[in-house]
C-alpha cells in the first residue's frame, strides 16, 4: 500500500510506510493520530480536507508545523515558551 505524506520541505510525497503523526495545512498544527480534537472535527465532517501525514514529528516540524495543544500539551506549551519565530521551529521539543 501506497501513503502519501508531507515532507520536510512541504512537498507531498509517496511512502509504503504509513504516516506516524497527522496534521491541519490550513492551521500548520500536528499532533498524534489518535487526537481527540482531530477526531472530534473529522467526526463533524471538517478537518479531512486539509488533514496531512508525517513520518516523524522532526518532519511535521521541520515543514513549520506547530504541536497540537490538545494531544501534545507538553510540547504545545514548549513551542510557546520558546516565543515568536516560524510556526513548527519555535522550539526543538519534541
Amino acid at each position: 500500500m501506497r501513503y502519501t505524506l508531507l515532507g520536510a520541505d512541504g512537498r507531498l510525497y509517496r511512502s509504503g510506510v504509513k504516516g506516524q503523526w497527522g496534521g491541519h495545512r490550513g492551521a500548520r498544527i500536528y499532533g498524534r493520530l489518535d487526537c481527540p480534537s482531530a477526531l472530534r472535527a473529522i467526526a463533524r465532517g471538517g478537518y479531512v480536507q486539509y488533514r496531512v501525514f508525517f513520518a516523524s514529528e522532526v518532519t511535521a516540524m521541520a515543514a513549520g508545523y506547530r504541536p497540537c495543544g490538545s494531544c501534545c500539551a507538553d510540547r504545545y506549551q514548549a513551542w510557546l515558551a520558546a516565543g515568536p519565530a516560524t510556526p513548527g521551529l519555535r522550539s526543538s521539543a519534541g
